[in-house]
């Protein structure tokens, strides 16, 4: 149970026990009766009989009463003006010691306690040292010359020590208030904390869930969609190459489907016996991945190095999804004749992957105004990716952002278009093992 939720009884628990609060006026005036019949008692009760207290009520006087009356009645506003409250019910008791309304104690002196203790759990610590010293200093040394003899008596000091506990009792009130006050702000600023992690998190995995859907999709259809058009062009002079392409399009769509399987695996339950158990696609099936785009009739040569050290996981599919979306957009964009290099380059730091054509492009490559800068999110054909086009580029450049690395696009000075991707491994790997 936490403790912004009290459990099913708390609110009726939490109206009972908060009934002062939520009725400060109502339960100031019932404060203020009591603290009249309390002074009223003591005024008639003396303490120093031979055989215990007697009741002795010829003491109490209508000096007593009046004083008492107009001191209780100044305790229903403490919460308002506990300051002026304070010092209203202390000059009553001082004007009682003076007139000696109850010789020789002083009962009044009741309302400037309670009147102290609101003053103590209302205002900062210094506030109520200050005033609790003079407080008490003022009463005590009023009943030293007033009250009863000798000036230490019994009566005179106790003035001074319940006054002394009143400021302490609420100052104990006030910190304790503040405290619960901060564990509360804490625990709602947790809260929301929490929450607006959780929001991020929905966040990311859907961007990243929607990287890799468009990858798959946009790579296996755009295969598909050559492949069909083979087939319907040559299907009735030449049938055989026609079944060639048909049995590319069928070997296209079930890669498309097995990845699109394992991508929406990832949105099981991890008990789910039906999740998908494959290995994310990296670059060790690059070569599948390139002769796809090789039956469509897009030569690709294919730089690797003599022996590729083992890739963190992140690192390696983002590679592979890198070329596969550099791939594509060769097969979309390049035009009639583009021939594409894909060259991938290992360090003990970094891995490098660069995917070059010499397409001329349909319908040109647009450049920044005011420099050469290529356009980061628009795709060969000139849309802009706020309009609708370049989301691959722009899902290619979170995956690299996502792991620290770098990313260069645009058109070539010899023609054509490139794609540059710079991994850090040791960042990767530090990770990874945090």
């Amino acid at each position: 149970m936490s403790l912004l939720d009290p459990g099913p009884d708390g609110p009726r628990a939490a109206g009972r026990f908060q009934w002062h609060r939520t009725h400060p006026l109502a339960f100031d005036a019932l404060l203020a009766v009591a603290a009249f019949g309390c002074i009223l008692f003591g005024a008639v009760v003396d303490p120093h009989r031979s055989q215990g207290p007697r009741f002795a009520p010829h003491q109490l006087t209508a000096v007593t009463v009046v004083l008492a009356a107009l001191a209780c009645t100044a305790l229903v506003f403490r919460r308002r003006l506990p300051r002026t409250v304070l010092a209203a019910t202390g000059s009553l008791t001082i004007v009682e010691l003076v007139a000696r309304a109850t010789d020789p104690r002083a009962p009044v002196a009741a309302a400037a306690v309670i009147a102290l203790y609101t003053v103590a759990s209302r205002t900062d610590r210094p506030t109520t040292w200050r005033v609790g010293a003079l407080t008490a200093v003022v009463l005590t040394a009023s009943a030293m010359l007033y009250g009863p003899s000798p000036w230490y008596a019994q009566e005179n000091i106790g003035i001074l020590a319940w006054t002394g506990m009143a400021a302490a009792a609420g100052d104990a009130v006030r910190s304790r208030r503040a405290f619960v006050a901060a564990i509360r702000e804490r625990a709602e600023r947790a809260e929301r904390t929490r929450e607006e992690e959780a929001r991020r998190r929905v966040a990311e995995e859907r961007m990243r869930i929607a990287r890799e859907l468009h990858d798959v999709v946009a790579h296996h259809i755009a295969l598909v969609n050559v492949q069909a058009g083979v087939a319907s062009h040559v299907m009735d002079s030449r049938p055989d190459q026609a079944k060639q392409a048909l049995a590319h399009v069928r070997e296209a769509s079930r890669s498309a489907l097995d990845e699109l399987r394992a991508t929406v695996g990832l949105l099981r339950q991890s008990d789910d016996p039906t999740a998908p158990t494959e290995p994310a696609p990296g670059l060790g099936v690059l070569d599948q991945l390139v002769e796809g785009f090789v039956r469509t009739g897009i030569p690709v040569d294919l730089d690797l190095p003599d022996e590729l050290r083992k890739l963190p996981a992140s690192v390696d599919l983002t590679a592979y999804r890198v070329v596969q979306e550099a791939l594509t957009n060769v097969h979309k964009h390049a035009g009639e004749g583009a021939r594409a290099t894909v060259r991938i380059v290992q360090s003990q730091t970094a891995l490098t992957v660069t995917v070059l054509d010499d397409g001329a492009g349909r319908a040109g490559v647009p450049r920044q105004k005011g420099g050469d800068r290529p356009l980061m999110e628009a795709d060969r054909s000139g849309e802009p990716a706020e309009n609708g086009g370049g989301h691959g580029l722009i899902g290619m450049r979170e995956r690299v952002y996502a792991l620290r690395g770098t990313i260069v696009t645009g058109p070539r000075a010899a023609g054509g278009f490139q794609v540059r991707v710079t991994l850090p491994l040791q960042t990767v790997r530090m990770g990874e093992t945090t």
